[in-house]
């Protein structure tokens, strides 16, 4: 009898050392915010959380319009259920950091994406979220010439070779992102309209609701001439584990979204310790990361800076003259 009270003591042991480990990853995992929560756990802490956040081909990037690279294998979006409005029922979730609106229902979505320089067969959209800054604060994550705008859209689509969000997280192809800067204007903009009247339903972290009703998903980007001119790069997600998983397009055109709704945005409690008085949710970005060695390219439509041109022939021999002069000037003073 002692040695089978033994033998189970033994086991429980080593059945909890199996287990802690993976009760602190868990709790790690969701210890991460942004600095307007709490600088203690800000974007300049996610490395010790998620190495990768420390990493390379890290995102968001501001795209340097002088240094892009026009690729002409950059041709159309190919999109597939994105002008109707699928059955659904789409759920809008507050997950404390962001607003997300789930759009995978399973094989009837249907909601894909094919083309454009992507790798093949397909990516399937699962969610949109988005980010924001304070009130009349820029907020978006990515930036064209330093260009900031008010909010940024996320799609998030994943490669349909991969069996689920894990496994495509671990492949450099594995999720493709279109990034819609939305810029404020003062009257609203109707296609956003069920989305943001939904906001007041998710009024506490981890709460979810379906939506009215559903839209197509073609109507919260940019018109079919805009949906030409984007730019390109390989990237990560900006929210920890920061897998640098994600082939990024970042649209050049902007969307208009109205002020009062982005007001609605900076109003969505944020994720606080229990029993704290739920603050709104602002300035939900990640700070910009270095581009490193990465190319980002530009589709034929986008625009794209000229460099700054070389001294004309003249004016590059006078230069070398007077710069001669004032050479031997100084040899003949050192003399």
């Amino acid at each position: 009898m002692w040695s089978q009270c033994f033998a189970l003591m033994v086991f429980a042991l080593e059945l909890t050392f199996l287990v802690m480990p993976l009760v602190l990853r868990a709790d790690s995992k969701g210890a991460w915010c942004y600095d307007s929560q709490d600088p203690k756990c800000g974007p300049s802490h996610w490395k010790e959380i998620a190495p990768a956040c420390g990493g390379p081909a890290q995102s968001p990037i501001n795209i340097d319009l002088h240094l892009v690279q026009r690729d002409p294998t950059l041709g159309p979006f190919v999109f597939h259920g994105y002008d109707s409005a699928p059955p659904g029922p789409w759920t809008l979730e507050n997950d404390g950091h962001t607003v997300l609106l789930h759009v995978d229902t399973g094989p009837q979505s249907r909601l894909e994406l094919q083309g454009a320089g992507l790798p093949l067969p397909a990516y399937r959209a699962l969610q949109l979220h988005f980010h924001w800054g304070g009130p009349g604060r820029a907020g978006s994550e990515h930036s064209l010439d330093g260009q900031r705008r008010p909010m940024e859209m996320h799609v998030v689509h994943m490669n349909t070779r991969y069996r689920s969000m894990t496994e495509a997280r671990g492949h450099p192809d594995g999720l493709a992102v279109l990034a819609v800067l939305l810029a404020e204007k003062d009257s609203d903009n109707a296609n956003f309209s069920a989305l943001v009247s939904g906001l007041k339903n998710v009024s506490a972290h981890g709460v979810s609701v379906d939506l009215a009703s559903t839209f197509p998903l073609a109507s919260l980007l940019p018109g079919a001439s805009g949906l030409s001119r984007y730019y390109r790069y390989s990237g990560s997600l900006t929210t920890p584990g920061c897998d640098p998983a994600v082939l990024w397009t970042v649209f050049e055109d902007a969307v208009p979204i109205g002020r009062a709704q982005v007001a609605q945005f900076q109003t969505v409690p944020r994720a606080g310790p229990p029993g704290s008085h739920p603050a709104p949710l602002t300035e939900n970005f990640r700070p910009q990361q270095p581009l490193g060695g990465r190319r980002v390219s530009a589709s034929p439509g986008a625009s794209v800076r000229a460099a700054a041109p070389p001294l004309a022939p003249t004016l590059a021999r006078v230069r070398g003259a007077l710069l001669g002069l004032g050479f031997s000037l100084w040899l003949r003073q050192g003399a």
